[in-house]
C-alpha cells in the first residue's frame, strides 16, 4: 500500500454535519498522481514511491526531466515527490495513484511551505509585547529590547530571537481530521487549515488514529 499522495491546496469553506453544526475545512486537489520511479531495499537501501502531481509542458522541462517521465510513460510533473510503500513489487511505474486510497482513513498528516512574510520585526515574527506606550518609552515602542549582556560574554548568544525572515518553511499539520472524499472530483476536505496559499503543492499521509476525539 502506498502510503502517502500529492495534492494542492484550493482553499478554505466550511461544511455542515448532520446535527447542523458549522465545520471549517480545507479543499484539497489530491492527486491523481502518476509513479514515476519504485524504490527498492536492494537497490537503493529503503522501499518507497516516487510520485508525480500536475503535468508540465515539455518545453518548459529539462532534458532529465523529460527522459525521467519517458521511462514512467507518463508526462513530466510539476511536484514530485517520495512517499513510503508496504509492498513495492505491487507498484510499477505509470501507474496512477487516486485519493481512492484515502477512502476510510479518518485522520491524515498534511505538509506544505507555509505563506512567505518577508523580513518582520520581534512582535510578529516571535509575539513579542513590545515596549510601554508612554512612562519614558520614545521612538522604541516595538523594539525588542536588550540582546545581550555587557562584559561577559560580550557577544549575542545564537539562537536569540530577533528580526528575520518570517514563514516560507516547510511544515507539517499532524493529526488532521477527514471530513469528506470525493473521488469522483480528486477532493479531500480536511477540517482545519493547512500549511501555505492557495495553489501551494501539499504531501498527504494517512495517520493511525490516536485516541483523539471526534469534534
Amino acid at each position: 500500500m502506498i502510503a502517502g499522495l500529492l495534492g494542492k491546496k484550493l482553499g478554505m469553506t466550511q461544511v455542515f454535519r448532520d446535527d447542523g453544526r458549522v465545520v471549517p475545512v480545507t479543499v484539497i486537489q489530491a492527486g491523481p498522481c502518476h509513479v514515476m520511479q519504485v524504490r527498492t531495499r536492494d537497490r537503493d537501501g529503503y522501499e518507497a514511491v516516487q510520485l508525480g502531481f500536475e503535468d508540465k509542458k515539455r518545453k518548459s522541462a529539462t532534458k532529465p526531466e523529460q527522459g525521467h517521465a519517458r521511462r514512467a510513460r507518463t508526462e513530466p510533473k510539476r511536484f514530485v515527490r517520495e512517499v513510503p510503500v508496504s509492498d513495492p513489487a505491487s507498484v510499477q511505474p505509470g501507474h496512477t495513484v487516486t485519493v481512492d486510497i484515502l477512502a476510510g482513513v479518518r485522520r491524515v498528516s498534511v505538509t506544505g511551505i507555509t505563506k512567505g512574510k518577508g523580513f518582520q520585526g520581534g512582535m510578529k515574527r516571535h509575539g513579542f509585547h513590545g515596549h510601554p506606550d508612554s512612562h519614558g518609552a520614545s521612538k522604541d515602542h516595538r523594539a525588542p529590547g536588550s540582546i545581550g549582556s555587557n562584559t561577559d560574554p560580550g557577544r549575542t548568544l545564537k539562537g536569540k530571537r530577533m528580526a528575520g525572515h518570517m514563514g516560507q518553511v516547510r511544515k507539517t499539520i499532524h493529526n488532521l481530521e477527514v471530513v469528506n472524499v470525493d473521488a469522483s472530483r480528486n477532493l479531500l476536505m480536511v477540517r482545519g487549515a493547512v500549511p501555505g496559499s492557495n495553489g501551494g503543492y501539499l504531501i498527504i499521509r494517512p495517520e493511525p488514529l490516536k485516541g483523539a476525539k471526534e469534534r
